[in-house]
């Protein structure tokens, strides 16, 4: 092709657009470029099944099998030795049935759930009430905003009070029994 189909201005071997109107030119050889657009459904189609099968295989692999032991994993701050070996037992008369955290105190405990304040205390108690009938012990409930180690602004709903972040870990599957979002947490006043 010698001149522009658009405008007939002169044109060079293997040049792509009319430099006089801007017109792409059906030119093939060296310059020139594959038109796209074929091939794009099969290309999309795989890349889809691709990303399927990748989000099975990753479905597959989070899922535990509930036939296989479960591994527990302590991380936090360095072990130390206790000065004592359990700390003072809260107390279970006060506030029906529900344990206080030992005053003064700071340790390590397993934090069943979190209640905002503005759901109410006693939210946060018939939560406690409820771990105790499905045999949790020393299960009490703590304002969050007296403690500087935890958010304030929550009732915690707790379980057991220990001087070591190892020795509630030991604890802990039982209290996830209980409430499958069952952390370990320091208690720092």
């Amino acid at each position: 092709m010698s001149s522009c189909p658009r405008c007939s201005a002169a044109v060079e071997p293997g040049q792509e657009y009319c430099l006089a109107c801007g017109e792409r030119l059906p030119v093939a050889g060296i310059g020139a470029r594959k038109v796209r657009g074929k091939g794009w459904h099969r290309r999309s189609a795989i890349a889809l099944v691709v990303a399927l099968a990748g989000a099975a295989v990753a479905v597959a692999a989070s899922d535990p099998d509930p036939d296989s032991a479960a591994i527990s994993t302590a991380t936090g701050d360095f072990a130390t030795v206790p000065t004592t070996s359990t700390l003072p037992s809260p107390s279970d008369e006060p506030r029906g049935n529900t344990a206080d955290w030992p005053a003064g105190e700071d340790g390590w405990t397993i934090v069943l759930a979190s209640v905002p304040q503005t759901d109410g205390r006693p939210t946060a108690v018939a939560r406690a009430r409820q771990a105790r009938k499905k045999g949790l012990v020393q299960v009490g409930v703590l304002d969050s905003s007296l403690y500087a180690s935890l958010h304030p602004g929550y009732w915690v709903v707790f379980s057991g009070v220990y001087t070591s972040e190892a020795e509630a870990t030991s604890a802990l599957e039982p209290a996830r029994d209980v409430a499958r979002t069952a952390t370990v947490r320091r208690v720092v006043p």
